[in-house]
């Protein structure tokens, strides 16, 4: 049986926030072109002397704006991740590591905030 624990609600909150930065820089790096600066694309085959075939488009590089994006969102998750990370509660839990995994399974309140999995 699944051990409960009674996690303190700013913990919860951290946690489900932490979820929802992490699927939102995900879901930007999935958008943003292969490489941060201009570079050219190739295409490798196996005639060529490469050991399986591969290809990229040209990448036009990520703009100001989209560098800025990421970079607010990993300051983001970074601080979120502290917070889960340092919070007092994990000084006073029998088993720390259960619980953390019992963490990121937690339902968030909010019903608009993604869960890990």
């Amino acid at each position: 049986m699944a051990e409960k624990f009674d996690f303190p609600q700013d913990l919860v909150d951290a946690q489900a926030q932490l979820h929802k930065v992490r699927a939102e820089l995900s879901a930007l790096y999935a958008r943003l072109p292969w490489s941060v600066e201009p570079l050219p694309g190739w295409t490798h085959t196996k005639e060529s002397g490469h050991y399986y075939e591969s290809n990229r488009p040209d990448s036009p590089g990520w703009t100001d704006e989209e560098k800025q994006q990421v970079n607010d969102l990993r300051a983001r998750q970074m601080e979120l991740v502290t917070t889960v990370f340092a919070h007092p509660f994990w000084a006073s839990c029998p088993d720390p590591v259960a619980a953390r995994t019992a963490l990121k399974h937690v339902e968030p309140a909010d019903a608009s905030l993604p869960r890990e999995g």
